[in-house]
């Protein structure tokens, strides 16, 4: 075993930790390939909850492959057999959608007008959306599983161990609902509807039921002429696919021994799991994609990069995290310091280092010569509009860098301006200083102006430390008096490596504004 593998063997990053799991689970199945699946329900676009599904399924894919030589397959499935329960209100013509509902999705036609059906255009979106960020899948439409007869030989032992099914899925509902509850949902043969409706009779690979107008029929369970609800519909693809290995939510977890017990009385081993749990906003509410708390995709890529995206989604998956817009600069620094670290570090840590598992050992360097919360703060005190600003201030500190060749920085740079003007500013808050306070700005700003010595982050720190060293128990208040009175924020970057990159005569410029009031007022007319 290579060095790599060594390590990763003994690893606690959890995408290793999964991925040993699942070799016990493989190694005497004698399987040709391993099999991951993800899901999607295509009534609705992708979200950040399908970004972090797919993009956590991959790590542990791809650490997979560094411990074992089994070749692996990514599926994405859309469950887009799934009959139109409402009309979405974000359409074009959603009129003309309320004459389809509850047909399945692949029948209503596209209010958008470009695809053959609604759930085409929807799973076009999805497959977008994935091939954008990278992911490598294959793409299995619920509606071609079923109509192709790909399906068939696990409906039919669905049929065939119906009363099995059926006591499991009993259990879990309530009274009323166990009067009407079928494993199957028929599809009507003239209307072409899914059909809630009671089963009369299961038998020889049929379903026989009345339909809402007391007419009865009798269908095969093949060819696409039924679906299975979606407690056994997700247990029963585990069975037909041969799945070995699915992430999904906190909110499935109490389904976990439905979906293995269906999996396993159609004859299969149900596969290894992982549940996460669910991302919360700012007040510490869950997310709901219905009333719009949290962060979308694009709001994230509005400020900063798939990658820190992706670090931010493999932090602590079980555990909850506050998904909101304050979150971003943390994840970008963070980020960036793990790539700084990783040339350095052997081994047995780099396969530690968040950045493995998100660039699949891949790992590029860094070129982010100041961090973003430093930019943030530069934008702050120079009202940066537009990047130009902040390239001025960059390039004094970092002559060598350009936006060609810190692609990376200029991206932050971008994103910073935007993330400033967004949130930064609406918020900031400044105050006069108290006289102590005042008096130590008074003095740093004379040691500013007439500074000759080096113009580094560490020597102006030193600097910083001296003026509040000598006023200051904790020195915990001077930097939080220098954050409020210079910055109008409760904490802020490094003040030394702030100096060195805004320039010591700036900052100079800058205390003699606050102590003047300049600050408090411009803030207050804003």
């Amino acid at each position: 075993m290579t060095a790599l593998r060594d390590a990763a063997m003994t690893s606690k990053a959890w995408p290793f930790e999964e991925a040993r799991r699942l070799l016990k689970r493989v190694e005497g199945m004698k399987k040709d390939h391993v099999l991951f699946e993800t899901g999607y329900g295509p009534s609705g676009l992708p979200h950040i909850g399908t970004f972090g599904e797919v993009a956590r399924t991959t790590m542990i894919r791809r650490a997979f492959e560094v411990i074992s030589d089994i070749p692996t397959r990514l599926i994405c499935f859309s469950d887009d057999l799934d009959g139109m329960r409402k009309v979405p209100g974000n359409v074009p013509n959603s009129e003309s959608l309320h004459a389809h509902l509850q047909r399945p999705l692949t029948d209503v036609p596209d209010p958008f007008g470009t695809h053959e059906s609604f759930g085409h255009h929807n799973n076009a979106m999805l497959r977008r959306f994935l091939d954008t960020f990278g992911f490598e899948y294959e793409f299995i439409s619920a509606t071609e599983f079923y109509r192709s007869g790909q399906f068939d030989e696990t409906l039919l032992r669905a049929a065939e161990r119906y009363d099995e099914i059926m006591a499991i899925m009993l259990k879990t509902l309530r009274d009323e609902r166990r009067q009407t509850y079928s494993i199957f949902l028929p599809i009507h043969p003239e209307t072409g509807r899914v059909l809630y409706v009671p089963m009369k009779d299961v038998s020889d690979g049929h379903v026989t039921f009345d339909d809402e107008e007391g007419r009865e029929w009798r269908l095969p369970v093949t060819g696409g002429n039924v679906k299975l609800q979606w407690k056994p519909d997700f247990a029963a693809r585990w069975a037909a696919l041969g799945v070995d290995f699915e992430i999904y939510g906190k909110d499935h977890a109490a389904n976990t021994p439905v979906y293995d017990g269906i999996c396993r009385t159609l004859g299969a081993r149900p596969p290894e799991h992982f549940t996460y749990e669910l991302f919360l906003d700012a007040e510490g509410r869950k997310i709901s994609k219905t009333s719009g708390n949290g962060i979308s995709i694009d709001e994230w890529l509005t400020y900063a990069s798939t990658e820190s995206l992706s670090y931010f989604m493999y932090q602590k998956p079980k555990t909850a995290k506050r998904l909101h817009f304050d979150v971003i600069p943390k994840a970008v620094d963070e980020y960036h310091q793990q790539l700084r670290a990783y040339p350095d570090q052997d081994a047995a840590k780099q396969v530690n280092n968040p950045v493995f598992h998100i660039h699949s050992g891949a790992v590029p360097a860094s070129d982010m010569v100041v961090p973003f919360s430093m930019l943030l703060n530069l934008a702050s005190v120079a009202g940066a509009e537009d990047v130009e600003t902040l390239w001025g201030f960059i390039r004094r500190y970092a002559p060598d860098a350009s936006p060609e060749h810190n692609p990376q920085l200029h991206a932050a740079a971008e994103g910073a301006v935007r993330y400033y003007n967004d949130f930064v500013k609406p918020a900031k808050t400044y105050r006069l200083p108290d006289a102590t306070e005042r008096e130590a700005l008074e003095e740093l700003r004379d040691r500013l102006r007439a500074w000759d010595g080096e113009r580094t982050d560490e020597a102006f720190q030193s600097a910083v430390y001296e003026v509040g060293r000598e006023r200051f128990d904790p020195m915990r208040a001077w930097f939080q008096a220098l954050y409020q009175v210079l910055l109008g924020a409760d904490q802020g970057p490094r003040f030394g490596g702030f100096v060195a990159l805004y320039g010591a005569a700036e900052t100079a410029d800058l205390i003699d504004r606050a102590l003047a009031g300049e600050l408090v007022r411009d803030s207050a007319a804003a």
